[in-house]
């Protein structure tokens, strides 16, 4: 017996568009608020990203009311539905992000139609995951294992974890780690591989030596542990001075907030080289065009080589030790609030004992004089 799916008006996936782009909740609390699933949510959040540069493009558009552009923003999200065929094209997705595509009350376009378009099985389609307080719990330790010892991998992980009383098999904690996109910090084999259409560039940092700021920046990105759920967080930083760049918080592995961060910090000014790993937001076209344009030499971490970038690492470390486990922040918005008081501290005030007893920004703004 076959039953009818709920149609969402446009006005209705505007506002919740809106408030997923706001990224002030995970998509967990949205789809419980308003009853959609998370991934309706994720994919009227892109249509609302593609659309917003058409919307207030042309003249004038000052002179209107908040209602009027909103009201104008609601009809562009409808006309955008249409526009699926678009994604077939685009090389540039992978399985996940394709399957985040898919819009289950689509008015023209069926959901059979809209898989074949994408190149994906229905039957995987109904399948979504969904974060039960265990795991959430499991998460949480796991991320405070691997940072007190990022050596672990997931035998010794699962191991620690049922000394602790927790019944948890090595399967799930692989999974788990995948999700929160760690993984143990030894060199093995070539087990994974970066998405087929983006490029790998070979490390440029092995024995350097620098002396001065912007002559290297490194990038990675980290799982931050929220109450009900989770988040990303990227960040920039001056391999000479520890000085934090720029940031972004995300609730989601898109490359967006990848860019946002990078794009952000391009307006200090620009290294001689960019240093990250080979996980598929920093090999990006998107990504690589921009550091491409501005002549910045591209530089990756060999695959399960941590260490190339140990100094990110070491940032992490004490961003949740001294931050994020204190506050056990509640959600997204508190989590980017106390996130950037702490990186102010670790900029301004924080005295580094590696750098001669004298802060980040000190060492940066001094040696760029």
């Amino acid at each position: 017996m076959s039953s009818m799916r709920t149609k969402h008006p446009p006005a209705f996936k505007a506002k919740v568009a809106l408030e997923a782009y706001k990224e002030e909740k995970t998509s967990a609390e949205l789809a419980s608020q308003y009853q959609v699933h998370p991934g309706l949510i994720r994919n009227w959040k892109a249509l609302l990203v593609k659309s917003g540069p058409e919307l207030f493009n042309g003249s004038g558009h000052s002179d209107k009311g908040q209602a009027e552009l909103i009201d104008q923003l609601y009809k562009k999200i409808g006309k955008l539905e249409v526009e699926l065929d678009w994604l077939k094209k685009n090389l540039d997705l992978t399985v996940k992000e394709r399957r985040m595509r898919i819009d289950w009350s689509h008015a023209t376009l069926s959901v059979t139609r809209q898989a074949d378009l994408l190149s994906l099985s229905r039957s995987s389609l109904y399948y979504e995951p969904i974060l039960d307080p265990f795991d959430a719990t499991l998460m949480h330790l796991i991320d405070e294992l691997y940072t007190k010892m990022p050596f672990y991998g997931s035998r010794k992980i699962a191991e620690t974890l049922q000394r602790m009383g927790h019944a948890v098999g090595r399967k799930r904690v692989q999974r788990l780690m995948r999700t929160m996109g760690i993984e143990a910090i030894y060199q093995k084999p070539d087990l994974s591989k970066p998405h087929p259409e983006h490029s790998v560039y070979p490390c440029l940092l092995r024995n350097a030596i620098i002396e001065r700021p912007n002559a290297v920046w490194a990038a990675d990105i980290t799982y931050i542990r929220l109450i009900k759920g989770f988040a990303y967080l990227v960040a920039i930083m001056d391999w000479y001075s520890r000085y934090v760049i720029a940031w972004e918080l995300s609730t989601s592995l898109e490359v967006d907030f990848c860019i946002n961060a990078l794009q952000k910090a391009l307006t200090f000014g620009k290294p001689d080289i960019f240093n990250a790993d080979q996980g598929s937001q920093f090999t990006s076209n998107n990504f690589t065009k921009l550091l491409i344009d501005e002549a910045i030499a591209i530089s990756m971490d060999g695959r399960g080589r941590t260490f190339d970038n140990i100094f990110i690492e070491r940032l992490w470390r004490s961003l949740k030790y001294e931050n994020i486990y204190i506050n056990d922040y509640q959600t997204v918005r508190v989590a980017r609030q106390g996130i950037d008081t702490y990186f102010v501290l670790y900029n301004t005030e924080r005295l580094h004992q590696t750098l001669g007893y004298i802060t980040p920004a000190e060492l940066y703004y001094s040696g760029r004089n």
